[in-house]
């Protein structure tokens, strides 16, 4: 993997706070697989870094990271209490039209960390899904989650029918170019890669209430993969 500037990923900073575009591939935290974090790289940056919430190591976008301790526990304070607002944009499986659809299905972290519905043992789970872009297989989902469950969005996606592209944990499938290039011609003696080669998980924003008490939203742009998916989802829609 290329050498990440944790400059290079920075879309906002002040005197409290940075916010980064977290690539996909690397681990918020500590991680015994990866020679190298998000929190380490924040920490050469800024020796008092703190990470606010986490991301799975797939998962790209938006993360939120303190500079003071007191901006930490201002944000922490707030995300103990639900009153930050993320936003995730997914591609789902399948064509759907979410409204608004909320899913409340309970929780339970199972082995292996995969996790699972279970009504007896699951703990309190909601995410609203609203569809933003309906293709020839797939759907752009905007995921609002109301709670922070491990693998929320995957899993309840997942439960109506509508499985993240590439998450093959939760019954996703490859996202391939030959299933929307009428024409696809692939060179002889190759293997077809998939469009992606994680799960179609991206952290679209955040909106929380900054130190001075002003409403704040971050905004963070599409990965090239992610990018590169839903051009290709767009362009071949028909």
């Amino acid at each position: 993997m290329k050498k990440i500037k944790f400059k290079d990923l920075i879309i906002f900073e002040d005197e409290d706070y940075i916010a980064i575009n977290k690539p996909p591939y690397v681990a918020t935290l500590e991680d015994r697989a990866s020679y190298t974090n998000i929190l380490m790289m924040a920490r050469e940056y800024c020796e008092t870094a703190q990470n606010c919430h986490r991301l799975d190591k797939e998962t790209s976008g938006v993360l939120m990271i303190a500079k003071t301790p007191e901006a930490y526990r201002h944000l922490s304070i707030q995300f103990e209490k639900r009153k930050v607002k993320k936003i995730y944009h997914a591609i789902a499986d399948g064509i759907h039209e979410f409204d608004e659809k909320v899913n409340t299905l309970p929780i339970y972290p199972g082995t292996k960390g995969i996790v699972k519905i279970d009504f007896d043992k699951g703990k309190p789970s909601r995410t609203v899904f609203t569809t933003l872009e309906a293709y020839k297989s797939h759907t752009l989902v905007e995921a609002v989650p109301h709670t922070g469950r491990m693998h929320q969005i995957r899993i309840h996606l997942s439960t109506l029918k509508a499985p993240i592209a590439c998450d093959d944990t939760y019954g996703g499938a490859p996202l391939y170019l030959s299933a929307l290039k009428r024409k696809f011609n692939l060179k002889r003696g190759t293997e077809e890669e998939a469009l992606l080669k994680r799960f179609a998980l991206h952290a679209y924003a955040i909106e929380f209430t900054n130190v001075k008490g002003d409403l704040q939203k971050i905004e963070a742009p599409y990965p090239k993969d992610f990018a590169v998916a839903v051009k290709q989802l767009a362009k071949h829609r028909y």
